[in-house]
């Protein structure tokens, strides 16, 4: 199969939905490859994998070791790598450093950034530069602290007209596509046919032109999930099944068996 892009993420809007999922390490990524268009290496990697409890203190070096384990096990996804805090929002000088430095050494396709209308001058910028932005507007993880926590927006029509307008200068400042997250279903609605890029919900609305989950939500490996997630598997259980049967085997000295240990070379010899 030929490579996902950008242009073709791009080309997809208002066709068959898109298919994204977080990816963290080369284990995964190779897993979720043949299903998915897109692979997003998530600045989420502080929370889910370092135990955080938000994605601000994750560094530059973090997602560019995250970004190349994931490009290196990867085939078909189109692969993005968020920009982590701090390392855009000074300038649009300082978001082509990091963009730069993530792309050459990660060799991922596409930076990640959050921000609307305050962020349509760096991503014109960063796009003008040939690097390509996924934006994020609706519920930002990296403005936690400005929005009020991790709740649903877009529910007044002030808010909800606000989060149009960020969609609106994103797409027009050159993103080949926009995450939509927690956005009221509507306002999600309303976003995906006004702007001419592809939107892609995370507790948005199906009528969004792809959908991304965290793939840990996905199939089971967090302790919890959110409202919007549908838990596909439930891996969680079968690695606490199989770590409590493991530790049985060896406290009774049944583990490792005949077929888990190296035997000694019979010596060669004979009648002399």
């Amino acid at each position: 199969m030929n490579a996902v892009t950008t242009r073709d993420v791009r080309a997809r809007k208002g066709g068959t939905p898109l298919v994204c999922l977080t990816a963290y390490t080369a284990p995964v990524a190779r897993l979720l490859d043949p299903h998915v268009d897109l692979l997003l290496v998530g600045d989420s990697v502080g929370m889910v994998v370092y135990g955080l409890e938000t994605t601000l203190a994750v560094s530059l070096d973090t997602m560019v070791a995250h970004g190349a384990a994931v490009v290196r096990s990867s085939e078909r996804a189109c692969v993005v790598v968020d920009l982590p805090f701090g390392t855009y929002q000074e300038s649009p000088e300082q978001a082509f450093r990091s963009a730069a430095r993530v792309l050459a050494e990660s060799g991922c396709h596409a930076v990640k950034l959050e921000g609307g209308r305050e962020m349509a001058e760096t991503v014109a910028f960063l796009t003008a530069r040939g690097i390509p932005v996924l934006g994020h507007v609706g519920l930002q993880p990296q403005a936690v602290h400005t929005q009020g926590g991790f709740r649903a927006q877009g529910r007044s029509q002030e808010a909800a007209e606000a989060i149009m307008a960020d969609a609106r200068a994103i797409a027009d400042a050159g993103a080949f596509a926009i995450v939509v997250e927690g956005v009221v279903e509507s306002v999600a609605a309303e976003i995906t046919e006004e702007v001419a890029v592809p939107t892609i919900g995370i507790g948005a609305s199906a009528r969004c032109d792809g959908q991304i989950l965290v793939t840990d939500d996905l199939v089971g490996l967090s302790p919890s999930s959110p409202s919007f997630v549908h838990r596909y598997a439930e891996i969680g259980g079968t690695i606490d099944d199989a770590a409590a049967r493991y530790a049985r085997d060896v406290r009774e000295r049944a583990f490792p068996g005949e077929g888990n240990v190296y035997k000694a070379r019979q010596a060669a010899g004979g009648a002399g």
